[in-house]
């Protein structure tokens, strides 16, 4: 949890404030530390400021409070004991720097003060008389306003960049090296077994790769869902990905910058869809269906097990390289089903027929056809040719023609016997069918046709070629084609 005594705006450097021409601020006493911040400002001609200050402040003083013992004349060469007693009280509250205003008090800072900030590591500032305080004070508002605008806009980037990296073909990975980058650092996902699934970034030593597992491991014991450590210089976090279910995002970063921690907060919560399983209830339901099938049920006997109504089997394949397991459950969760089957370069999805997918960036889709499941095979190759096609065309998504057509007025015992005569000459010969079908379907395209196949268009050509002979067909006449394509939809 934040520290209650932190405001929320974001802390200003005091550097950036000693920056500002037009207050004319001289730095003449303390560290020169580029990592001090001041988180507010605070006037004060108390003599002991201490019960007053929070922690983390510049404050302001004209030096009213300064007895005139302690600085005999005006000389300002007085007595330390005053000065040392009274730095020392505004360091034992936190402050982060002491600002001495010249005039109408003083006409120098004592020197006696400068030596008590220099011997406290207190940074001291002097204001010019032209600098007033409540000036002080608005710029280092404004530079507040400033900070909190960049942070705020360096976010709103990370969130959008995070999301679009989730909905690519290879989303973990991408999502993680996003946030390393962000980060500029290493990020990692830890599978349930503590051992890391993927990672992002710059290399980190290996003691600190340790500590990092270490810290992953240390939150699934825990009820938090966070923790935190530091180790040589580099500052590691873990986040617990979803509830009990192991995953756990590890980030090591060379500094811990405003905004940090939402921005992994929102690659955490990305990683948890992208990791997640459904519910517990859907996961046994799903089980069931197996065991069953595994045993000889039938489908539609363990159909109900998954859900009532039709369905639509979803072939998907990556424009760029072949999908991973991670990679194929992010496609079934931006599909909404669970039902995910990854093979070679292609992965299937079986999606409730009420829900209609819609293209995604980085994918290829083909949908079959709403069907039950004695038709979830049919549907199956409805999908792949769809998928064929979506690639010849270079189109995002492809669906079967699910509506009537004037074929469907033929009875279709009829018209199986049909296209069982017509086609026996290419019978026993599946690639020459199938070359055909695809040929027809994409209007007599090689090129198109040799994607859709992944062969080459010479091999079209040959094979084409070698149907018309078979059918003792000529393939350029329309007719032919089309009682050709009705019979190729028949078989």
């Amino acid at each position: 949890m934040p520290d209650p005594a932190v405001p929320p705006a974001p802390p200003v450097p005091l550097a950036a404030l000693l920056a500002r021409e037009d207050l004319a601020l001289r730095r003449i006493a303390g560290p020169r530390d580029p990592d001090t911040v001041i988180h507010w400002v605070h006037t004060s001609e108390m003599a002991d400021p201490y019960p007053y200050l929070l922690g983390g402040e510049l404050l302001l003083t004209a030096g009213v409070h300064i007895p005139q013992e302690a600085d005999p004349a005006g000389s300002a060469q007085g007595p330390r004991d005053y000065f040392d007693a009274y730095v020392s009280r505004i360091v034992a509250a936190g402050g982060a720097a002491l600002g001495f205003g010249l005039a109408p008090v003083h006409d120098t800072v004592p020197h006696a003060l400068a030596a008590a900030c220099e011997a406290y590591g207190l940074p001291l500032l002097e204001v010019p008389p032209h600098t007033t305080f409540s000036g002080v004070a608005r710029a280092v508002w404004q530079l507040m306003a400033q900070a909190r605008l960049a942070e705020l806009r360096r976010v709103t980037e990370a969130q959008q960049s995070l999301a679009a990296a989730a909905a690519r073909p290879d989303p973990v990975p991408a999502v993680l090296r996003q946030l390393a980058g962000r980060l500029g650092g290493r990020a990692v996902l830890y599978g349930p077994e503590g051992a890391p699934l993927a990672a992002a970034g710059r290399e980190v030593p290996a003691e600190v790769a340790e500590a990092m597992a270490a810290l992953a491991r240390e939150v699934t014991r825990r009820a938090s869902s966070t923790a935190t450590d530091t180790l040589a210089g580099t500052h590691l976090a873990a986040y617990a990905l979803g509830t009990g279910q192991g995953f756990v995002l590890g980030v090591a970063a060379p500094q811990r910058a405003a905004g940090d921690h939402t921005v992994a907060s929102v690659a955490a919560v990305l990683l948890s869809l992208l990791t997640g399983e459904h519910q517990s209830t859907a996961g046994a339901a799903r089980s069931s269906a197996l065991v069953r099938l595994l045993l000889g049920a039938p489908p539609e006997e363990v159909a109900p097990l998954l859900g009532a109504g039709t369905w639509r089997v979803v072939h998907a394949r990556p424009d760029t390289g072949a999908p991973d397991a991670v990679a194929a459950s992010a496609l079934g969760a931006a599909l909404g089903s669970p039902l995910v089957d990854a093979a070679g370069d292609v992965v299937r999805v079986l999606v409730p027929a009420g829900r209609a997918p819609a293209p995604l960036p980085g994918w290829t889709l083909g949908v079959s056809a709403a069907a039950g499941p004695p038709d979830w095979p049919a549907a199956d190759t409805q999908a792949a040719r769809a998928l064929a096609r979506a690639r010849a065309t270079r189109a995002p998504l492809v669906r079967h023609g699910d509506r009537p057509v004037l074929a469907d007025l033929v009875p279709p015992d009829e018209a199986a016997a049909h296209a069982r005569a017509l086609l026996a000459p290419l019978a026993g010969r599946p690639a020459l069918a199938e070359t055909l079908r695809t040929w027809l379907s994409l209007h007599g395209s090689w090129d198109r046709t040799a994607v859709a196949l992944s062969v080459h268009r010479n091999t079209v050509r040959q094979r084409i070629a070698r149907c018309a002979a078979l059918l003792e067909a000529d393939l350029d006449d329309p007719d032919v084609r089309m009682e050709l394509w009705f019979a190729l939809r028949r078989a």
